[in-house]
């Protein structure tokens, strides 16, 4: 039982912080909804370019390649993430870890060269 508390005060400044946290960012959206000042005009709702009257509208189509761009960044920043840790506990994982690690290491590569073979990486 005395462990249990004392695991639960440890975690008391985490739950101050997130309190305290909370409330900053409630009062800053409260106090900017009603200290800043609001135009109902509809130039106020227009695109902004540059100074500039839009050219177009702003709901345009993305092209499917910026999404593909997107996926993979996704799948190499995971990536990351996956090898820190192992990196910073190499010494201690053993053998096995590493050729997970390896085989890891080995489909990402893989995954770069079908994209690259594709032709997903060339900006059109």
């Amino acid at each position: 039982m005395e462990s249990e508390s004392a695991l639960y005060i440890n975690y008391l400044p985490v739950m101050l912080g997130g309190v305290v946290g909370f409330i900053l960012v409630f009062t800053a959206l409260i106090g900017a909804r009603l200290l800043a000042p609001f135009s109902k005009e509809n130039q106020k709702l227009t695109t902004y370019e540059c100074g500039m009257l839009p050219i177009r509208r702003a709901s345009t189509n993305i092209g499917m390649r910026f999404y593909l761009y997107a996926i993979l960044f996704i799948v190499f920043d995971v990536e990351a993430i996956f090898i820190f840790p192992w990196a910073m506990s190499f010494l201690n994982v053993g053998v096995f870890a590493y050729w997970l690690m390896v085989l890891f290491i080995g489909v990402l590569a893989l995954s770069l060269g079908y994209a690259w073979k594709k032709g997903a990486l060339q900006w059109r």
